[in-house]
């Protein structure tokens, strides 16, 4: 992911409006107004203008498409406020080569970076045009989940059709979350990060792609046996990306950010109410794994030894009373 989109954009709009900026930059580049390094200050001073003025309109022409932090990577590097600054100033002929030379230099790599944006975008699409359900799952779903990922049946957690594709995606913040718990988490949770980050090792290799589990259509058979494939990607980080003081924020930006660029809905799949709310309120789709929390007879506090459980004679009732008398004297 090389971009983070603005809210309420979607990959299309995005496309056509960094297209229509590189094709701006590679025609102030190769067409009419490129000058000859030896050229008088006239004529530098003309293609100077004209590469500021392009700057200008792409930001107008991006603002609303795509972070400031994008904006300020593709368009206003820190060349482009050196020859703002050089603009404001005059300068003669014996500067004009300078000036030239710098000027060539941004049109180039402007218009070699939004050419890489344009075709990583493009890519993508195309990637994230295959059919099936695209799925996030933040970290609690990978500890807390009934079964670890090798042996979980994503179909019967996501209530999905047997034959239905999955494309579970981890942001590469959610990686960084289970190698943290892979080293410090408790011992349940230190052994389903190894597990997941083991597996998902495994089945990518190279690049960012897997396969968890292949098209399974057995030639005979219930309906039921059948299972459609399951793949992994890892989603990376855009370049300069400043992450959101909290993770699990983060997750939904990630989530809601690879929406947006895939066009197509996203499912955040998760084990807490928190972040379901919050999943919700970014307009994901949600599904929330049940937990066993809440159920069942209510165990006894934490400070109080099983041993010590009070019973329900008057002894019992007194200790009770006590208890709720010095509740409503702390509350006073």
């Amino acid at each position: 992911m090389l971009i983070t989109p603005r809210p309420g954009n979607n990959a299309e709009s995005i496309l056509q409006s960094l297209s229509h900026v590189h094709g701006q930059i590679s025609n102030l580049r190769s067409g009419p107004s490129i000058r000859a390094l030896e050229q008088p200050a006239e004529d530098a001073r003309r293609w100077l203008l004209d590469y500021l003025e392009w700057a200008t309109q792409s930001v107008e022409h991006l603002r609303y498409a795509i972070s400031d932090a994008d904006i300020d990577r593709l368009i206003l590097t820190r060349r482009y406020y050196e020859l703002l600054g050089a603009a404001a100033r005059p300068f003669g002929d014996i500067h004009a080569r300078l000036i030239n030379g710098l000027v060539s230099l941004e049109t180039a790599e402007r218009t070699d970076a939004l050419g890489i944006v344009v075709a990583a975008l493009k890519k993508s699409a195309r990637q994230w045009s295959k059919p099936g359900r695209f799925v996030v799952a933040d970290t609690s779903f990978y500890l807390h989940n009934e079964k670890p990922l090798r042996d979980a049946d994503l179909h019967d957690v996501l209530d999905l059709r047997p034959y239905d594709h999955v494309h579970l995606l981890f942001p590469i913040v959610v990686v960084d979350e289970l190698d943290k718990l892979k080293e410090s988490g408790k011992n349940h949770a230190r052994w389903r990060a190894g597990h997941t980050l083991g597996l998902l090792d495994g089945l990518i290799g190279k690049g960012t792609t897997g396969i968890l589990r292949r098209f399974h259509n057995p030639t005979s058979g219930p309906e039921e046996l059948i299972r459609g494939e399951v793949s992994v990607e890892i989603v990376l980080d855009p370049p300069r990306h400043v992450r959101l003081p909290l993770e699990d924020d983060e997750i939904i930006d990630r989530a809601a950010a690879i929406q947006a660029l895939a066009g197509r809905d996203v499912l955040l799949l998760t084990a807490d109410t928190g972040q379901a709310t919050r999943g919700r309120m970014a307009g994901l789709t949600v599904k929330k794994i049940t937990s066993s929390a809440g159920t069942g007879e209510e165990p006894p506090p934490d400070n109080q030894k099983p041993s010590q459980q009070r019973g329900n004679g008057s002894r019992g009732q007194r200790k009770d009373r006590r208890d709720a008398e010095a509740d409503d004297a702390s509350a006073l």
